[in-house]
């Protein structure tokens, strides 16, 4: 089984990420699960919510306390709460900042791990162009597909245009193309280092 925690902001679409990452999965034949952690969140309050994929059914409906891949939506949570709790030794990490780990003082989480799967996206900027609104929840996905290799786009695709239409739509899918691009062309450079 497969293990996504996502962690962000009341307002950024950190629900609806789960819930687009699972109907990814779904599309590509694999049984997936979503669900948010609730309290007395508000608009801009931080919010957890967790997905989870396998190749069979899925009787666990627990919090995730160790997961294989973390997104983070909101860079301003790493100094609040301690968003790597349980990451896994060989887990993904998706961040949404236009800043390296180590410029943002997180060098120590790298250490004894896999940097290639460590990435970071300008995922509200992406939001803002092609949406017109700074919600990074879509170039997020596309961009942990990318990074992954768990979705292929156009799982994420078939996913947006299950969620939105119209040019919400048309905007959220370029959107997702440009940051799944965007990760691949930062693998690309990372191998070639």
């Amino acid at each position: 089984m497969f293990q996504i925690r996502v962690h962000g902001r009341g307002g950024q679409g950190v629900v609806t990420a789960t819930e687009m990452l699972s109907v990814a999965a779904f599309e590509e034949g694999r049984h997936a699960q979503a669900f948010p952690s609730f309290g007395s969140e508000r608009t801009g309050a931080p919010v957890v919510a967790f997905c989870r994929i396998d190749n069979k059914e899925i009787r666990l409906r627990e919090p995730i306390m160790e997961p294989d891949a973390l997104i983070i939506q909101d860079s301003t949570l790493l100094h609040q709460i301690d968003v790597f709790a349980g990451l896994k030794q060989d887990g993904y990490v998706l961040l949404n900042s236009h800043h390296s780990f180590e410029t943002l003082g997180l060098g120590d989480i790298l250490k004894g791990r896999k940097s290639e799967r460590f990435s970071t996206l300008h995922a509200t900027e992406l939001g803002l162009k092609h949406i017109g609104r700074p919600i990074p929840n879509v170039p997020l996905i596309a961009g942990f597909a990318a990074l992954s290799g768990m979705f292929k786009l156009e799982s994420v695709i078939m996913a947006i245009n299950e969620k939105f239409s119209g040019k919400v739509a048309e905007g959220n899918i370029a959107a997702a193309t440009e940051a799944y691009t965007l990760v691949k062309e930062q693998m690309k450079e990372h191998a070639n280092a």
